[in-house]
């Protein structure tokens, strides 16, 4: 898999989300029932699956995340920001999943061109940023009932950086390897606000193409107090399919998170 620098992902991620507010700004003109919202949140996700990575000739051993790898649960902040202007809600997001562990493991392992032996103590980690630019279009779009409705389309891409260390404690060999890939995804949005403090927000996007695949499922609850600030909690749950080149992942993440909000 082509790999792409973390500047050069991070550069295309700015310009899709400058290029998706754009079109939603010559669309439709901004009114009074513009919203903007930033939220903050803390995210528990634990993984689910198994990886390989090939390299020097010779075929990676899909490595499970848990039972070979000890790994615990990816705890860490998460930001987004959305722009409401009439039916089209503009969503930018970020979203940092760190995973490590420490195991024996009970057989040989080979990773990217390197054999790890049974026996070995082994710490690992796997960072992943994802970063996110999306728009929605809400077909249904009852904004001036007392409970409101909103549901509809969204398009979003994501842009993935991960990268994936290996140590062997006993001998100080240590192998590493990154990529980074955009993956668009086709979905829905919907939110019911049964009142103006209260409301239930959920998205689902998901893309299969060449027999990969990617699913990300998103539901949450926003309560607002006083109008301007709130809070938020919901679960987010992520399946990657992927076989690229030399890098095959077929995982989960699933998890709670909660923080707080504004909006004006």
């Amino acid at each position: 898999m082509k790999a792409i620098k973390t500047g050069d992902a991070m550069s295309i991620a700015k310009q899709a989300f400058l290029l998706i507010l754009l079109i939603g700004l010559i669309v439709s003109p901004v009114s009074a029932d513009e919203l903007f919202s930033f939220k903050a949140g803390y995210l528990k996700l634990t993984p689910d699956g198994d990886f390989a990575v090939s390299g020097g000739g010779l075929e990676g051993t899909k490595v499970d995340m848990d039972d070979d790898l000890g790994f615990d649960d990816s705890e860490d902040f998460v930001l987004d920001a959305a722009l409401q202007v009439g039916p089209l809600r503009l969503f930018g997001g970020y979203l940092p999943i760190e995973f490590s562990g420490d195991g024996t493991l009970s057989e040989d392992i080979t990773f990217n061109g390197e054999v790890f032996s049974a026996g070995s103590e082994v710490k690992s980690d796997v960072d992943i940023d994802i970063y996110e630019a999306a728009l929605a279009w809400h077909l249904i779009n009852f904004d001036d009932l007392p409970t409101r409705v909103q549901l509809g389309p969204e398009v979003s891409v994501k842009y993935i950086d991960a990268s994936i260390d290996m140590k062997d404690r006993l001998s100080g060999l240590k192998v590493s390897e990154s990529i980074s890939v955009p993956v668009p995804t086709i979905g829905l949005r919907g939110r019911v606000a049964l009142a103006d403090f209260f409301g239930v927000a959920a998205r689902a996007g998901y893309l299969e193409y060449d027999g990969n695949s990617f699913l990300d499922l998103d539901a949450q609850i926003e309560f607002s107090p006083v109008p301007l600030v709130g809070l938020y909690a919901g679960y987010r749950y992520l399946d990657i399919d992927v076989e690229e080149d030399d890098v095959v992942i077929d995982a989960s993440f699933d998890g709670p998170y909660a923080g707080a909000l504004i909006r004006f």
